[in-house]
């Protein structure tokens, strides 16, 4: 009796969750709540037991009576991204009921309900492709992502915009999926077996590169590796804020396990995958990091920064791959571990990104950051944690992203004295490429926000404006809190990621040197003494400011006293010289009209210019072909049967000649 009820103990949550379509407004968050909560409780332990007992701990749960025999496995890498989804989930929950509560008069009750049930099937998606391992229900739980997640894009679906977006976003996972679709047939063709651990057999017997990039490419079209990227920064702006963070810090991981669970089976062409996935990884993320310091809506500037952290979790697989053929254990350890560390920190920062972008689109009414300025005025705590997260996601001390940053370039640095001269001249080159990405994201960032939070309204008539509530303002706080654990504390993470890695790859556990982890904790010291010195600064300020009387006035313009808000940077003019030099990569387009010789009066005229995703256009331009080639093709169907009957004989005329010329 008891194995049966732990049998289907996790199914118990999937049931629960389709009360939600009828529960009463007035309790239904709190019941979704809950049901998350359940699903939480039932995956978290396991996970947790696997994660502490590396390669000895599997839980399975055995659910009979599905159409079938399904069986949910986990083990130390699907305990690792459960429990980095969970977080992220709850927060994002958590975010969702004041981020939603200015929804509640424009949106019915059915449309509600259809929401937090979407949002509930997205977190049940996700731990099924994380715990499953036959093909079949793998795919099914794939396409049960695609099609909630479509639902939650959906969400302003009265915006034309928005219908477009998703049917293109729904679309382009139907690509994806096709790929993993033709991938397990493949492994099944040569094994017998439709399942992750079959691929071991299979890249036993066959060459490991043609497959794993047949799943690669499956695999990337959700994680946002250029070129399959292009659904990505149109998805994230369109959803609302909380389905954003959730989408852009686990969602899109998904991706990345299913490429570290194929990895986890490869038997040969290690060096090759690793060169190809560095190459891939560092055009994704330099594309990723330029396109975003040219956007204007600060939604699509964060899309193109997950597309950019994508490119860095990549080259950190590639390293992986590059130290399992060069059989260096301490490549493999750093490349692998610096992998999924940076994806714990992306599911941190990006998301507190999201949230407080939301923030200030429910306050201002607008993303486009050509209107905002002087945001941090008015909301303070939203500004100080958006600064916050912008100093993670750069990799700077003492925040999470530095952490994982430096296990990657350790692993590059580590990497050029492993392998040949031309491992060496590769490494070399995606060790400058990670440079470019780090520097061209703090230029983005302060960009961001300098143009949003400083300065001074650029709208005339500003909306009255309020700071995010406490219940928006607590899950993010939250993440601040285990980005700054995570900065300030790295070794009691980074070991057990070692574990991870070795039992996952099973490769030989490697301890890293002591000066690897003494240099932490000089820079952990160093950056805790500089928080512990600023606050003190801030609290002697706050007690010295209280004797006095503060006036405020206009900020000093040079002796310049009529200044306004146009003559500060705009999100264009601070990135200008930046599009100019990259225009032949981001072709941007200047919507100006110039002055004509014979203008004597001139009149009135806007500037702006417009970034275009080059990869996007192209695509645009493929499909385009397509379509009126098919529209030229479509002619043929004139209704007329003597047509038809014309058609039949030219086809065997055709065949005829080719048999009579023995071509086929």
């Amino acid at each position: 009796m008891q194995d049966m009820m732990d049998n289907y103990t996790i199914l118990i949550p999937v049931l629960l969750s389709f009360l939600i379509l009828v529960m009463p407004s007035g309790i239904r968050y709190y019941y979704t709540l809950a049901v998350t909560l359940l699903a939480v409780l039932i995956t978290a332990i396991p996970a947790f037991n696997a994660i502490l007992h590396p390669g000895g701990a599997v839980t399975t749960f055995d659910a009979k009576g599905l159409g079938g025999h399904v069986i949910f496995t986990i083990d130390t890498l699907s305990g690792f991204f459960i429990l980095v989804t969970h977080f992220t989930v709850l927060a994002g929950l958590l975010y969702s009921r004041g981020y939603l509560s200015s929804y509640r008069q424009s949106k019915s009750p059915a449309e509600l309900a259809l929401h937090n049930f979407s949002f509930v099937w997205l977190h049940f998606s996700m731990l099924g492709v994380l715990m499953l391992n036959d093909g079949l229900a793998f795919l099914i739980a794939w396409e049960l992502m695609a099609v909630s997640s479509f639902m939650l894009i959906l969400f302003e679906a009265e915006k034309r915009e928005t219908l477009k977006t998703a049917v293109n976003y729904l679309i382009q996972m139907h690509v994806g999926f096709f790929m993993l679709v033709v991938a397990f047939l493949i492994c099944r063709e040569g094994t017998g077996a439709m399942r992750f651990d079959a691929l071991q057999i299979y890249f036993t017997q066959h060459r490991a590169a043609p497959l794993f990039f047949l799943f690669f490419a499956g695999f990337a079209i959700k994680a946002g590796f250029i070129p399959l990227h292009t659904w990505l920064p149109e998805a994230h702006p369109a959803a609302p804020s909380h389905v954003s963070g959730v989408m852009s810090g686990v969602m899109i991981k998904m991706g990345i396990y299913g490429i570290v669970r194929v990895m986890t089976y490869v038997q040969s062409d290690f060096l090759l995958i690793g060169i190809i996935l560095l190459i891939i990884s560092s055009v994704t993320g330099l594309m990723g990091v330029m396109m975003a310091i040219v956007q204007h809506n600060l939604k699509k500037l964060l899309a193109y920064h997950s597309i950019e952290n994508i490119g860095i979790i990549g080259i950190s697989l590639g390293v992986g791959m590059t130290g399992i053929g060069l059989a260096n254990p301490l490549l493999i350890t750093l490349g692998f571990a610096g992998a999924l560390l940076h994806v714990l920190n992306h599911s941190l920062f990006k998301p507190l990104l999201f949230f407080s972008a939301g923030s200030v689109y429910q306050a201002y009414h607008t993303l486009n950051m050509e209107k905002l300025g002087g945001v941090i005025h008015r909301m303070p705590h939203t500004a100080g944690l958006f600064l916050m997260a912008a100093l993670a996601i750069c990799g700077l001390p003492p925040l999470n992203g530095f952490i994982s940053e430096f296990l990657i370039f350790s692993g590059l640095i580590v990497g050029l004295s492993a392998g040949n001269v031309y491992h060496s001249i590769a490494l070399m080159g995606v060790l400058v490429a990670l440079t470019l990405i780090g520097g061209l994201a703090i230029f983005c960032f302060t960009k961001a926000f300098g143009v949003v939070f400083l300065g001074s309204p650029r709208q005339t008539t500003e909306p009255k404006v309020r700071e995010a509530t406490p219940g928006m303002l607590f899950p993010q706080y939250l993440q601040l809190l285990l980005i700054l654990f995570i900065g300030l504390l790295p070794w009691l993470l980074i070991r057990p990621l070692a574990e991870i890695v070795a039992v996952s790859f099973k490769a030989t556990p490697c301890t890293l040197p002591d000066t690897f982890y003494t240099i932490l904790q000089t820079v952990s010291l160093i950056s805790l003494i500089l928080i512990l010195a600023t606050g003190a600064i801030l609290l002697l300020r706050k007690w010295v400011l209280q004797r006095k009387t503060m006036v405020q006035g206009p900020t000093w313009g040079c002796g310049y006293t009529a200044g306004t808000s146009r003559q500060q940077y705009t999100a264009t003019s601070y990135a200008s010289s930046f599009g100019d030099l990259a225009q032949p990569l981001l072709q941007q387009k200047e919507d100006f009209t110039p002055l004509t010789e014979d203008e004597l009066f001139p009149r009135q005229r806007n500037y702006a210019i417009h970034p275009s995703d080059s990869f996007r256009s192209a695509i645009l331009r493929l499909t385009g072909f397509t379509m009126t080639a098919l529209k030229k093709i479509a002619r043929l169907q004139t209704g007329n049967i003597q047509h038809y009957i014309l058609y039949a004989f030219i086809y065997i005329l055709i065949i005829f000649i080719l048999l009579y010329l023995k071509i086929v």
